[in-house]
């Protein structure tokens, strides 16, 4: 009897619905994937953690058209939203303000509560019919074969084409593969407490890393009227003291008054920084926590996840639809793996900023001399130069990828007004799909339109449009056009040396498009 025949049968299953997990889903099962998702919890954890998303994010859902729905319940940048560093007064030391725009047409970041971003990514993934989600059933076993990946939960057993692994930093998925962590160096114990404040609270809307030499610890102005602190402990302390109610109002005491706040959370947890060393084996793909971890301070760890399946899925979705071979799946680790390594790394780097100002500072108490600066240790502070890296590996235009290019960026997307009047921002044009941006009228050969239908690339002249807001991406000053990927990372662009007709070609032999490789 062959058991295959036995399970049921989904295109991908995924192990965690966390919102990595929940975000992996809603974008496959947009495309038409049919998806199995496995949450061993019944409910969401009603207590917040992320507290961060970046604009790419709301990007990428309005993409399927769902960044307005997600943008209503995110905090709008309020007037004084700023971003810094601060001395052990807390004096500003350097920084940035929080706009309400960026490159990618939204806020660069914005606040959120993540018991509703859960609940916001559960109801919708809840709207498709093509969405089975099994929740309070844990993975007990996950096998591959020649049919695909089996999983096995104590009340059923599928058969799924591919599955993504998106079951936190304990991952039993990763250890069932026996894959083992790169470690880059941070451990740390820190205290986090989120209260929720009330009237009687002054605080300011900051992000604010304090350098104190006594204690290092972080304020965050997260969605109104929730506020976080991250307090480092320092040495001998242990955490079921500091964990202690009156230890944590000593703590807060110097930030706002006791009856301004009630504690809605508080944990130690081990800051670590760290990826996992392989992200594929076979039809398993790891993402989220259960691939990388890093400290808290450059707020990217869940957008981090959010990356990976963001870049993840719409390769997923021309794999299972026929259209490329299977060999495209092979550029998952090599783009997201480095990518997340130098988001680690600039983590890394926060921190060692803040304990170089906090010895800096120690010194001058004393009048010893201060540390020497670390090379462009202070870079990685707010405003201080350092940006989300670009890809530079994997289906991108390899001899064009550069610091300062565009190539293995995202393509910048300004508001436009149509010719027919229409405002809008430029991805509302796009949708979930390739892009051809031209800063003149190109004629394409056969073999490119051939190309064109079947990626079903849509092509924009950018002289059809009146720019309201934002710019559109820098090389179209110099090129005829920039070919971007369904994410929104520029694939590449024309050059004296590449022809457009060349750069859509060589699309096409990178994707290895079936029938065509």
């Amino acid at each position: 009897m062959n058991r295959d025949l036995d399970a049921h049968r989904y295109d991908v299953a995924i192990i965690g619905m966390g919102p990595t997990g929940a975000c992996a889903a809603i974008h496959l099962a947009n495309a038409g994937i049919k998806v199995a998702i496995f949450e061993k919890n019944k409910d969401i954890y009603p207590l917040p953690r992320a507290v961060s998303i970046d604009g790419e994010i709301v990007r990428a859902f309005q993409g399927i058209g769902k960044g307005d729905e997600l943008a209503k319940i995110l905090q709008p940048i309020r007037p004084d939203d700023r971003a810094g560093f601060a001395d052990a007064k807390r004096n500003w030391l350097f920084g940035t303000r929080l706009l309400a725009d960026g490159p990618n047409g939204w806020p660069h970041n914005s606040q959120f509560y993540q018991p509703e971003l859960d609940q916001y990514f559960r109801d919708t993934a809840q709207t498709y019919q093509n969405i089975d989600i099994f929740f309070g059933e844990e993975i007990k076993d996950c096998s591959q074969n020649g049919n695909g990946v089996r999983l096995q939960s104590k009340k059923r057993e599928v058969l799924s084409q591919y599955v993504i692994a998106c079951d936190g930093a304990n991952s039993p998925t990763r250890k069932a593969l026996e894959i083992s962590w790169q470690d880059l160096g941070y451990d740390h114990e820190w205290l986090v407490v989120d209260a929720e404040i009330n009237s009687k609270s002054t605080l300011p809307n900051d992000v604010l890393q304090v350098c104190d030499p006594d204690r290092l610890h972080t304020f965050v102005a997260t969605k109104d009227p929730f506020r976080r602190w991250e307090f480092r402990l320092n040495p001998g302390e242990k955490a079921e003291d500091i964990l202690q109610d009156e230890a944590i109002h000593r703590l807060l005491s110097t930030w706002t008054p006791r009856n301004s706040y009630q504690i809605r959370r508080k944990a130690v947890y081990q800051f670590h920084a760290a990826v996992a060393k392989i992200w594929r084996v076979g039809k398993i793909f790891l993402a989220g926590d259960a691939a990388h971890q890093m400290p808290p301070f450059i707020g990217q760890g869940m957008n981090t996840g959010l990356r990976d399946v963001l870049n993840l899925t719409w390769k997923l979705n021309l794999v299972i639809s026929g259209e490329a071979k299977e060999s495209l799946l092979d550029t998952y680790e090599k783009e997201r793996l480095p990518h997340a390594e130098d988001l680690v790394e600039w983590s890394v780097t926060f921190g060692n900023l803040m304990e170089h100002i906090a010895a800096t500072d120690a010194a001058k108490r004393v009048g010893d001399s201060p540390p020497a600066e670390p090379k462009k240790q202070k870079s990685a502070g707010y405003g201080q130069g350092r940006h989300i890296p670009p890809l530079r590996s994997g289906l991108l235009r390899m001899d064009q990828v550069s610091d300062d290019g565009s190539t293995g960026y995202l393509m910048n997307q300004p508001t436009v007004r149509t010719k027919s009047g229409e405002q809008c921002r430029l991805d509302d044009l796009i949708g979930n799909r390739f892009a051809i941006l031209m800063s003149q009228p190109l004629n394409f050969d056969s073999k490119s339109l051939e190309i064109i239908e079947r990626l079903n690339i849509q092509l924009l002249n950018i002289g059809d449009f009146e720019l309201l807001e934002g710019r559109f991406d820098r090389c179209l000053e110099h090129a005829k056009c920039l070919l971007a990927r369904p994410d929104r990372y520029v694939y590449g662009h024309s050059t004296n040396e590449i022809c457009p007709n060349q750069l859509i070609q060589e699309l096409g032999q990178t994707l290895c498009l079936t029938n065509s490789c």
